[in-house]
């Protein structure tokens, strides 16, 4: 159903439904007057009947004619939930999009409670939007005038009888304000109390809770100084390396790691402008950076009743760009004795802010199972699914209830621990560009079946775009298995079963990440990525020539396909392609086929055989390839024996791109263009720079004129939420700068010009 904040046009099952809706949706009698009108006597009988009507018919909908806009009149399995004031809980909003948005409304759904979608004009057609009971429109794509717009998202609680309100992750879910502001309008925030969100949110007020309530903290800074020059000499004292970090916030904005004395300056003026545009404060502390540390992080409930719980750790090591790549639960290694310590640390920690709801408390781990506390996250964490497959929990349902007063389900002693869990996030990014985050259309999306043990989280499907303004992440898939050791199987085998098309992804990655032997070791630390970049990252990845044989297979196959359908649907009998052209039964002979991997062009010499076969030849070496295309589940998949080794992939031609899925990988085959026919590349336009993705250009450091030298920062761009300098390809003098401070930039748009050099 889709909304406004107003009173705008409302659709229920796709038909329009009027434009008038209930204000508070309350009582049967008033919404039986709304429903038929008339006198309330006449309203009651006629609801009565509907009642009975429905019944009979187990609950199922009701004429689409007879109903409000989702105000439905009948009796429905409503939890109700006691809570410290005495009200109930029957509609909730979800102020957020996406995924997170998509995972409350399905646990609310489960118990019955309603749920409340608001939706930037970005994501008009989202699936969170579809999936919801009402939706309300609350302002244009940019954040900050939609899902940070707390005024407007108060007035659509308020407007649509919702009591509850699930900030879900980022956004306004430790926004100390918006708690706030919710309990003065008399709405319930599933979350924390605002005190403690204020305390944790501010990382230098944590630390010095932290270590009053005994648990371990870093050495390191979180004075009220907040000079260039106070920051610099107490990094100087602490010793380099050290990290800078926003005192707001986290998902790794405004975090820097430094190394040396010579680039503290670059970075921390790249750290406050990340942090306030993406918390409003700019404000940093700094620590003692210790070197390939593990991130491990304890998820903890408490309650209105002083109760608190710890629900296990999860490691959260191996990261990029100072954020979470794959989670797994519990961590590898970890003996009961130091799990019992993090655990009990942990709650330490959440009672002495006094804290109510979801959780999760962040410590660093040495090598020898050190730890110390480095944050506080007051919300349900992007990879809390891991927790509740080793736990059997729903924790959004734990969030529900507790928020409406009940105690913690649980106690300590009677929370599992069973088997183990990964948490894979799937990113619109390129690995091979710096993890450099995308966006665009999913042209192409399957996924694997989901069932006990395999779960897909995930706020998109097939024909979705993935939206600049946001996170790129696309899904999580999250798998558990007994053991460890059965659980990295099982996502292996689900992440090649994980086919996108339309945008880069980090797919394949995550495949050679978790093949690994050191991640399957579980030696897993922050610096994993970098410390193995060269397996994990190969900067000359050469396809099989195999692989190119499949690929010109599907090619032929599809080719002969299309020939076919054309035949059959064309008269004319001076087609050329009405009659066997110059190919003969039962006659061999030879084509050239030129195929592109990357920037390398394939030349492959196709001999028809007159069995069906095809004899290949790529460079020196030949190869019989027979097969066929089939169709199953809507799916093309391509059937192949190529020098007698038989595979199946799935094939798929989209812009003269073949793309092959198996579950021995995947593979991206182009198939070149004449060049009268391309068009002209933004790469090589006007001797510059290109904007390397959509986003805004949030400062310009050049001027025509200027001269630079290669790795002179020119511009900074915003795009994703992340902050990415641009930087001179070489040295030069600057003669155009095409974008000032606050303009768009789409992707390849030619940013600066250098003017020519004389030879």
């Amino acid at each position: 159903m889709i909304g406004s904040c107003g009173d705008a046009h409302l659709l229920f099952g796709g038909r329009p439904t009027g434009n008038k809706r209930l204000a508070q949706g309350g009582t049967l009698s008033r919404v039986s007057q709304a429903v038929f009108g008339g006198q309330q006597g006449s309203a009651e009988m006629a609801a009565a009947a509907l009642l009975a009507a429905v019944d009979r018919n187990q609950l199922r909908r009701v004429p689409i004619l007879l109903l409000q806009p989702r105000e439905w009149p009948w009796k429905h399995r409503t939890v109700k939930y006691g809570t410290t004031p005495g009200g109930s809980i029957t509609k909730v909003l979800i102020a957020n999009r996406g995924e997170i948005a998509c995972r409350v409304i399905r646990t609310a759904r489960k118990m019955g409670v309603q749920s409340v979608a608001v939706y930037s004009e970005a994501d008009r057609n989202s699936m969170h939007v579809d999936m919801a009971d009402e939706a309300y429109s609350i302002g244009p794509a940019p954040s900050q005038q939609s899902y940070l717009a707390m005024e407007k998202i108060i007035q659509v609680a308020k407007s649509s009888a919702a009591q509850a309100i699930h900030p879900g992750y980022g956004f306004l879910s430790e926004n100390m304000e918006f708690a706030e502001l919710c309990k003065q309008e008399g709405i319930i925030f599933i979350g924390p109390p605002s005190t403690a969100i204020r305390d944790m949110g501010i990382k230098s007020t944590s630390k010095s809770i932290m270590a009053a309530a005994g648990v371990p903290v870093v050495e390191g800074y979180h004075g009220n100084d907040q000079s260039d020059e106070c920051l610099k000499e107490h990094a100087g004292k602490i010793g380099y390396p050290v990290m800078i970090k926003a005192i707001r916030g986290g998902g790794g904005k405004g975090m820097r790691i430094i190394r040396s004395e010579k680039e503290f300056q670059e970075q921390l003026e790249s750290a406050r402008r990340e942090a306030k545009k993406s918390f409003n404060d700019d404000a940093m502390l700094i620590e003692k950076f210790v070197d390939t540390p593990r991130h491990v992080e304890v998820q903890v409930f408490g309650d209105h009743h002083g109760n608190a719980v710890y629900l296990f750790e999860r490691d959260c090591s191996v990261q990029r760009r100072h954020q979470k790549i794959i989670e797994e639960a519990p961590a590898p290694g970890i003996d009961p004795e130091v799990r019992r310590r993090l655990g009990e640390a942990a709650v330490r920690a959440a009672k002495a802010v006094n804290y109510v709801g979801a959780g999760t408390v962040e410590f660093i781990m040495d090598s020898k199972h050190n730890f110390y506390f480095m944050e506080m996250n007051t919300r349900l964490q992007v990879e809390h699914p891991v927790t509740e497959m080793i736990t059997g929990t729903d924790l959004v349902e734990w969030q529900l209830r507790i928020a409406a007063g009940e105690k913690i389900p649980l106690s300590q002693e009677e929370i599992p621990l069973q088997g183990h869990a990964f948490e894979a996030r799937i990113y619109a990014e390129d690995p091979d560009n710096n993890f450099m985050p995308g966006a665009g259309p999913l042209v192409h999306l399957s996924t694997p079946p989901p069932d006990m043990s395999t779960r897909i989280e995930t706020g998109v499907r097939q024909g979705d775009e993935v939206s600049v303004h946001y996170d790129p992440m696309i899904a999580k898939l999250v798998v558990w298995a007994s053991d460890r050791q059965s659980a990295l199987s099982k996502l292996r085998y689900s992440l090649h079963q994980y086919n996108i098309v339309g945008l880069r992804t980090n797919v394949d990655f995550l495949l050679r990440l978790s093949g690994h032997s050191e991640f399957e070791a579980g030696n897993v630390h922050t610096d994993f990525i970098p410390q193995h970049h060269k397996d994990l990252l190969p900067t000359h990845s050469t396809i099989a020539k195999e692989s190119v044989c499949q690929a010109a297979l599907g090619l032929i196959l599809k080719e002969k396909e299309m020939t076919s359908a054309f035949k059959l649907h064309t008269q004319d009998q001076f087609s050329p392609f009405s009659f066997s052209s110059g190919r003969r039964l039962n006659i061999s002979y030879t084509r050239n086929m030129t195929l592109r991997s990357g920037k390398n062009d394939i030349i492959i010499a196709v001999t028809y055989n007159r069995d069906g076969s095809y004899d290949m030849q790529i460079e020196n070496k030949l190869f019989r390839v027979l097969g066929d295309l089939s169709n199953e589940d809507g799916y093309t998949y391509l059937k192949s024996s190529v020098n007698g080794v038989a595979s199946k992939s799935k094939f798929i031609l989209l812009d003269n791109t073949i793309y092959l899925f198996s579950m021995e990988g995947s593979i991206e085959v182009g198939i070149p263009v004449p060049k009268y026919l391309s068009p002209v590349s933004a790469e090589g336009t006007q001797g510059g720079t290109i904007a390397p993705m959509t986003g805004t250009i949030e400062k310009v450091f050049v001027k025509a004129g200027d001269r630079v030298k290669a790795g002179d920062a020119l511009m900074v761009m915003i795009a994703m939420k992340m902050e990415h300098t641009i930087k001179a390809p070489k040295d030069g003098r600057i003669k155009k700068v095409f974008f000032s401070e606050g303009a768009q930039a789409n992707r390849h748009a030619p940013l600066v010009e250098f003017e020519e050099e004389e030879v």
